[in-house]
């Protein structure tokens, strides 16, 4: 696919779509190593925190992928066209410890431009984004406790976020 660098000021995306509806893959690791992974993800968001663009995700402890993760200062997020949606249910519902799910999904990885986590040739958006802080989920600060029903086996998440260093996307992502 042909993607165009959008500089951070002039990415154009509907965030609460783009998370809860079309979903994006999380991918960490290090592409020109062959070691990787990616997994579906539904819950994050992108904003500025410390005046910086950033994309801020969650990943449970348990997850293949957030060994990765942790192991390595980078993630990348693609965003499919929306016909894609069978290759991240895929991605989002098999493990990557039990099996080659990239190569299942037929997905092509590529390398990123500024970080060593990879993302897919498919994506008409590809975000990369290098770690900066992180977090553990602690229920004892949830306000709202309609949200533990979301962690029946108080699988909790890490939060990361990260930087945003490079995006790349098709002109509809881009304001300009």
């Amino acid at each position: 696919m042909s993607r165009i660098l959008i500089p951070s000021d002039d990415l154009l995306v509907k965030a609460h779509d783009l998370w809860a509806n079309q979903w994006l893959l999380l991918t960490s690791g290090d592409y020109a190593a062959g070691d990787y992974n990616t997994m579906t993800v539904a819950w994050g968001s992108l904003g500025t925190m410390w005046g910086k663009p950033f994309a801020q995700i969650v990943v449970r402890f348990s997850r293949f992928t957030f060994e990765f993760t942790e192991r390595y200062d980078s993630f990348t997020l693609s965003a499919l066209p929306r016909d894609l949606k069978p290759a991240l249910q895929l991605l989002g519902s098999r493990s990557g410890r039990d099996g080659d799910k990239i190569a299942e999904s037929k997905l092509t990885p590529i390398a990123s431009t500024q970080v060593a986590s990879p993302g897919f040739d498919q994506a008409e958006l590809i975000i990369e984004c290098r770690k900066i802080y992180w977090d553990d989920m602690n229920p004892a600060h949830f306000l709202d406790p309609t949200i533990e029903k979301n962690y029946g086996d108080r699988d909790y998440h890490r939060i990361y976020f990260g930087e945003v260093v490079a995006t790349w996307g098709t002109p509809k992502y881009a304001s300009k």
